[in-house]
């Protein structure tokens, strides 16, 4: 990509105040465009692998209205002192996924709820999520007040 010079027309070599060689007016852009096209092959295959986030699969076909006679929704719920419920049945810990099961070839949505009190340590918290999946509810939805406090701290 540089400038060069051109000889003088004429075939052979002058001598004297005359001789003066004109730099040439062209651009060789052969190289330039050969670093682009290399630039563009990099950029087009690295794009995709730059793309983070999480994988969704959209649907494909318009919204529709929930039907009217949905299945009440099926809640567990984990109280201070260790009682499990479903709906408002107490059931005994070793019990309960045999209950769910139960349950769940009953229903035809696999979506429950859990409630459990704030003072439950987490770890029970999660013995019942994994008693929950086994019994065959794999759409759990965690149950809160609202009203907590903000983790925002611009408002």
């Amino acid at each position: 990509m540089g400038a060069g010079v051109q000889a003088p027309q004429g075939g052979g070599r002058r001598r004297g105040r005359g001789n003066r060689t004109r730099p040439m007016a062209e651009i060789n852009v052969t190289p330039f465009v050969d670093v682009m096209l290399v630039l563009l092959i990099i950029f087009m295959v690295a794009a995709p692998l730059l793309t983070v986030g999480v994988p969704v699969e959209l649907p494909k076909t318009a919204a529709g209205a929930l039907p009217a006679d949905q299945e009440e929704p099926l809640t567990v719920t984990l109280t201070a002192d260790g009682i499990i419920q479903i709906q408002t049945t107490e059931t005994a810990r070793d019990a309960l996924v045999t209950k769910l099961r139960a349950i769940a070839a009953e229903r035809e949505s696999d979506r429950i709820f859990l409630r459990a009190d704030g003072a439950v340590p987490y770890s029970e918290v999660m013995q019942v999520m994994g008693a929950l999946n086994a019994g065959g509810f794999s759409n759990i939805g965690l149950v809160t007040d609202i009203g907590g406090p903000s983790l925002d701290s611009g408002s």
